[in-house]
């Protein structure tokens, strides 16, 4: 299959018009509103520093594979290409199959990798492998995308809300059901743009698949949060997770972040 890098070769269109603001840019808004995926992973690199030097440098990963999905995207929107189009999608399987590979549970594990020292890394070259052979298939067939990125992002929704259901701070669980919601927003826009263009459009209003791009990189980035936080909380012992918020700890409006903190020692037990 030829993969074309001229304009408009992919057979996705959304609902903005095309080269209203600028005959370099077919859909300005779809383009300009992925600034987020390029501001903020840089920031939150910045701020999980001391996460990543005791837990390993993976999470730095995911922060820089979504500044891969924010360029990818706006190339995609920007052109309209096959070649964007694919691009977008195959930089969301990876964050995703990353993702699993770091914080998937592992008592959800097979039962002969739970106890196994190795079995974290086996089912994160299973992931790499599944990712692989994921996007060779995307690839060769684009509709093979969609029904990947489906069949991952609803485990992964179902293991975030299954972690806040036994969770206790109160701080985490506000912060879960803010993903949660800013998830469901999102499917709102996505759906909306894709399937009700023609209400949309005659209202004035054709920009929501840009308010995808904000919700759910919003969405995105405080499950990863999340996921890293339940990391330590399950899977790590002798630290304690905690959740903070920048650049103002008691306002939990700000950018979330997770920091270690050893648990005190009282009668040489830990609390």
């Amino acid at each position: 299959m030829y993969i074309s890098l001229e304009r408009e070769s992919s057979p996705v269109d959304w609902c903005e018009d095309n080269y209203v603001v600028s005959p370099y840019i077919a859909e300005f808004v779809n383009t300009i509103s992925n600034v987020l995926f390029l501001v903020l992973p840089p920031v939150l690199m910045s701020l999980h520093k001391p996460y990543a030097n005791k837990c390993g440098k993976g999470i730095h990963i995911v922060w820089f594979l979504l500044i891969v999905v924010g360029l990818s995207s706006a190339y995609f929107h920007a052109t309209l290409s096959l070649l964007g189009q694919l691009l977008d999608e195959m930089a969301i399987l990876w964050v995703i199959m990353a993702g699993f590979s770091l914080w998937y549970p592992r008592a959800a594990l097979p039962p002969s990798w739970r106890e196994d020292p190795e079995g974290r890394r086996k089912f994160s070259v299973v992931c790499m492998l599944g990712a692989t052979l994921a996007t060779f298939l995307g690839f060769l067939q684009p509709v093979v995308n969609a029904f990947f990125l489906f069949t991952l992002s609803v485990p992964a929704s179902v293991l975030l809300a299954l972690q806040l259901k036994v969770e206790n701070d109160v701080r985490v669980v506000s912060l879960g059901k803010r993903s949660i919601l800013l998830w469901s927003l999102a499917i709102f826009c996505w759906v909306n743009d894709r399937l009700f263009c023609e209400f949309w459009s005659g209202i004035g209003f054709p920009y929501l698949h840009g308010f995808w791009h904000v919700l759910i990189f919003l969405a995105s980035y405080t499950a990863i949060v999340l996921f890293a936080y339940f990391e330590v909380k399950n899977h790590i012992p002798g630290e304690s997770p905690i959740l903070r918020y920048y650049p103002v700890d008691e306002w939990q409006f700000g950018i979330p972040y997770v920091i270690l903190d050893q648990p005190k020692l009282t009668n040489g037990k830990h609390h």
